[in-house]
């Protein structure tokens, strides 16, 4: 008999607002950064900072496609999404990565060119630096606020972004070495570093959508997540055992598909009750969004 245990609400209002909050506030960050650092690197002559500053802009459009895929994916089930709609996150971090993919080639392009025809030295001013140090320390402040609140509302989401704003960090860091270089009278170091940022920029858009790609063809979860469901549903008072396991992404969410095996001479009550108690236990310990079980009498 077949037993869909029931769906639970993928998304708390409490955790819907801390995304919007955290998100709104990285959006005004990236807003400030982008016209710093894009204007400092004009005035300043810093191919790298520029490029820095188009980084803060794809964090831009990163954080209002978290504020999109969270407003849509709160959505409640619907006549045409019976199991509602997560996959606004998937859909949502695919466009992300074509679209960072995007921006890589475009900054590896001009970094290229500065290599081969870089600017007379001392040429970049002191402004560079200074910009780019104030770019490195918002970031990482930046990252550590989206940090705790991804870890207190349990959202992968959120920690995804968080650590873009780490990795915006660390390409501050790399803009910064580059412009000294730059001061000292080594001009192509600047160029070098935009290189290394459009590389950033492009491996982090290929990660996204790379794992978005898999997870729109029901990629399963990964192995520690499938071993801890396996504890669970042997752990489940009245299960003699259990097979053809199944999982399936859905946004931030699971689905599970399971044949759970039960005494033959139980009841269709009890065997419902095993069935639902192993449901409930997962969804206690795992983001699973619905689990749909088999019982097998044995």
């Amino acid at each position: 008999m077949d037993k869909e245990i029931e769906d639970h609400e993928s998304q708390t209002p409490d955790k819907q607002a801390a995304a919007k909050k955290s998100t709104l506030v990285s959006v005004v960050v990236n807003i400030g950064l982008t016209v710093s650092q894009v204007f400092a690197g004009i005035v300043s002559g810093s191919q790298g900072l520029i490029a820095d500053g188009i980084h803060s802009a794809t964090d831009l459009v990163a954080d209002f496609v978290v504020l999109f895929a969270n407003h849509h994916s709160a959505k409640d089930a619907d006549d045409d999404h019976r199991y509602g709609h997560q996959r606004y996150e998937t859909a949502a971090s695919l466009f992300l990565g074509i679209s960072l993919l995007a921006v890589g080639a475009g900054m590896l392009f001009k970094a290229g060119e500065k290599i081969v025809n870089p600017v007379p030295a001392g040429q970049i001013q002191i402004l560079a630096l200074y910009v780019a140090l104030a770019s490195l320390v918002a970031k990482e402040i930046l990252f550590r606020y989206m940090l705790a609140v991804a870890k207190r509302v349990r959202s992968s989401m959120l920690v995804a972004n968080a650590w873009h704003a780490r990795s915006d960090a660390a390409s501050s860091l790399v803009v910064s070495i580059g412009i000294v270089g730059a001061l000292l009278g080594h001009p192509i170091f600047d160029a070098i570093g935009a290189l290394v940022v459009g590389l950033m920029v492009a491996k982090m858009g290929w990660k996204f959508g790379w794992d978005a790609l898999h997870d729109l063809m029901d990629r399963a979860v990964s192995e520690e997540e499938h071993r801890q469901i396996e504890e669970i549903i042997k752990s489940t008072e009245g299960v003699r055992g259990f097979h053809d396991l199944r999982t399936r992404k859905m946004g931030d969410m699971i689905l599970v598909d399971v044949h759970i095996d039960v005494d033959a001479n139980a009841t269709v009550k009890v065997g419902h009750d095993i069935a639902l108690n192993a449901g409930n236990q997962i969804k206690k310990q795992l983001p699973v969004l619905n689990v749909m079980t088999h019982i097998d009498p044995v």
